[in-house]
């Protein structure tokens, strides 16, 4: 990265952790470019990535509707069980003030991450595969961009993680394939983050096609 040429604000990147203007130069795959200031990293181009993001993305997507529906969590005590999944969850708890803390946490959990996938694969497709950019695809990809940080399905899982070792005093718990599902769905979404170059999409969104 160089300090920013005020003649041309084209080609500008700013800094998301001190807010830095730079002016970019296209990295090579494998390069990194980083603030010149705080040292935080601005674009790192890779190889491939953006069909290792769509596979994970589908499997991310197909996990979701698992991990909703699927039994999470079976506990037995005295010889009483009960198994139940994260709608179930919700459902029980959908009336009230109440009600609206579940929708609000089953949305950042649930909703929010796999819409979230859902947006990126609209973008991302058309661009893999050598397409135009799909219609308002800029749009689709500023709006997960600013879901990221709504995105909290790791939260969840650690949650799940300090609850369930104060419950296992008390009760007998089984994981079910939802806690499973939940738990690769937590890891592919880390991972598509990794290989997720925000800079190198909007590039490519807009290099005009030949």
């Amino acid at each position: 990265m160089t300090a920013i040429d005020i003649s041309d604000p084209r080609g500008l990147i700013v800094c998301p952790h001190c807010d830095a203007l730079w002016t970019a130069r296209k990295p090579a795959f494998g390069e990194v470019a980083a603030c010149g200031r705080c040292h935080v990293v601005l674009a790192t181009p890779r190889r491939r990535a953006g069909m290792q993001i769509i596979s994970m993305a589908v499997a991310s997507l197909i996990l979701f509707v698992g991990a909703t529906f699927f039994p999470f969590l079976t506990i037995e005590v005295s010889g009483l069980s009960n198994a139940a999944s994260v709608l179930d969850v919700a459902l029980a708890f959908s009336e009230g003030l109440l009600g609206v803390l579940v929708i609000v946490t089953a949305a950042l959990i649930l909703v929010v991450p796999a819409l979230r996938t859902a947006l990126l694969l609209y973008v991302l497709l058309p661009l893999v595969f050598d397409h135009p950019p799909a219609r308002h695809a800029k749009r689709a990809f500023r709006l997960a961009e600013q879901l990221k940080p709504w995105s909290m399905a790791e939260i969840f899982a650690l949650g799940c993680a300090v609850a369930l070792i104060k419950v296992a005093d008390l009760a007998q718990v089984m994981f079910g394939p939802a806690f499973w599902m939940f738990a690769l769905l937590v890891i592919l979404v880390l991972l598509q983050q990794r290989y997720l170059c925000s800079w190198s999409v909007w590039d490519a969104l807009n290099t005009p096609t030949q």
